[in-house]
């Protein structure tokens, strides 16, 4: 259950900036207060959206709110992270505190500032976290209180075969799609680990929220990659008996071989 801790006062420490959270990163001397228990977790500023951010995935971030330029002007101030959690839209930032959501970090990798203070910043996913605890404080935005969230190591015996049936299902579907659009960029890259590939295609194909969700909160890689190889499996041969139409519909029936 996650808590929503109504003191400002945490511990010993007093919450005024967030150049204090790094006195609240040391949870030793919590001891025994009922707001963290058993738990090594750290603090990190929220930004909760309607979206889900996977490790090791670019996206960009419009930064418009006062309050999420005060956080984005404190996060470039020290580590450039901050967590995204998903909201669903419309719903109140309490929400938050209602069960232990993943989420992930994110790290601003660039920012361009608007001349009337807003900002457009590109960001990267990085480690997963469960949120424990919303504290409340006088900064504008939220914080949280967090535990990382990590993978159950599983074997590259395992992983590897399955990496490369979603590889080369990816990009059959990825050639595919481009010989129905008449483009001829490069495929996307897909990273080399198995335990990030799932994350990257998930990324590139269309996924409903509890799907991307649902991925994001597993702990097995090789379980991402069998989701992600039974969405592409059923998507594939359609993909490209569609290329091979337009390929020939492209031809006016004069015949020639079609590639995909």
């Amino acid at each position: 259950m996650v808590e929503v801790v109504e003191d400002v006062e945490v511990g010993a420490v007093h919450l005024e900036t967030l150049d204090d959270l790094d006195d609240l990163d040391n949870l030793d001397h919590l001891g025994s207060t009922p707001y963290i228990r058993n738990v090594a977790a750290s603090t990190l500023p929220l930004f909760p959206l309607p979206l889900v951010l996977f490790p090791g995935v670019t996206i960009p971030l419009h930064i418009f709110e006062p309050r999420y330029r005060r956080m984005l002007v404190d996060c470039l101030e020290r580590d450039r992270r901050f967590g995204i959690v998903f909201l669903q839209e419309g719903t109140a930032e309490e929400a938050l505190a209602a069960g232990g959501d993943v989420g992930c970090v994110a790290y601003i990798e660039s920012r361009d500032e608007l001349p009337d203070g807003r900002s457009n910043i590109v960001v990267v996913g990085r480690e997963r976290f469960i949120l424990r605890a919303l504290i409340t404080s006088p900064l504008p935005y939220r914080v949280g209180m967090i535990v990382p969230y990590e993978d159950t190591p599983e074997p590259a015996a395992l992983l590897e075969p399955l990496a490369t049936r979603v590889r080369d299902r990816f990009e059959r579907i990825a050639r595919a799609a481009r010989t129905i659009s008449d483009e001829d960029e490069p495929l996307p890259e897909l990273p080399k680990d198995p335990a990030f590939l799932a994350f990257r295609v998930a990324s590139l194909i269309d996924l409903d929220v509890a799907e991307r969700r649902s991925l994001l909160a597993s702990t097995s890689p090789g379980e991402r990659l069998r989701s992600i190889d039974a969405v592409l499996s059923a998507a594939v041969d359609g993909m490209e008996q569609r290329a091979m139409t337009h390929v020939h519909a492209k031809t006016n029936g004069r015949g020639g071989a079609a590639h995909v």
